[in-house]
């Protein structure tokens, strides 16, 4: 905390009413390379094209990214990945559909974003030696066959 409040030039205690701790910062500014990276994956017309500029963007932060996914304390940034990667899904879904994702679909949706965050931060931590297009394919295929049926129904798979 020192050499956060050192080089941000202000005391613990202004630090403290800004923030909860390092990890909420670390948060904070997720929230930010994140609104840009789900910007961009919105732009994408199916799933697929817009993890692939998810992707893209991790790959073009990657410095902050790997430090970042490094820690699994509590106010993790894992964790608050998947809170954004789940309501960015579930309000796309409801914007396609006029409604989100309910029972076994939430529960699915759940699953897979889980397991989406899980393999990404594998590739940021692993050096992203694979490309942003086939982690991309590789997610896409791994969608459980009640939630790609929902999303190839709302157009989301091309």
């Amino acid at each position: 905390m020192k050499q956060i409040t050192e080089a941000a030039g202000v005391s613990r205690q202004t630090f403290y009413r800004m923030f909860l701790d390092k990890y909420d910062l670390i948060n904070w500014y997720f929230d930010i390379l994140m609104s840009k990276s789900f910007d961009r994956m919105g732009e994408g017309k199916t799933v697929e094209e817009g993890l692939t500029l998810k992707f893209r963007y991790l790959k073009e932060e990657r410095v902050f990214f790997n430090a970042a996914f490094q820690s699994d304390a509590q106010n993790n940034l894992q964790d608050h990945d998947f809170e954004m990667i789940y309501a960015f899904y579930s309000n796309w879904m409801e914007k396609k559909s006029g409604t989100g994702p309910v029972d076994e679909t939430a529960l699915l949706l759940e699953m897979y974003c889980r397991a989406s965050i899980y393999m990404t931060v594998n590739w940021v931590i692993g050096g992203m030696k694979d490309s942003p297009e086939w982690l991309a394919k590789l997610l896409v295929h791994a969608l459980p066959s009640r939630l790609e049926e929902t999303f190839r129904k709302l157009n989301l798979l091309g």
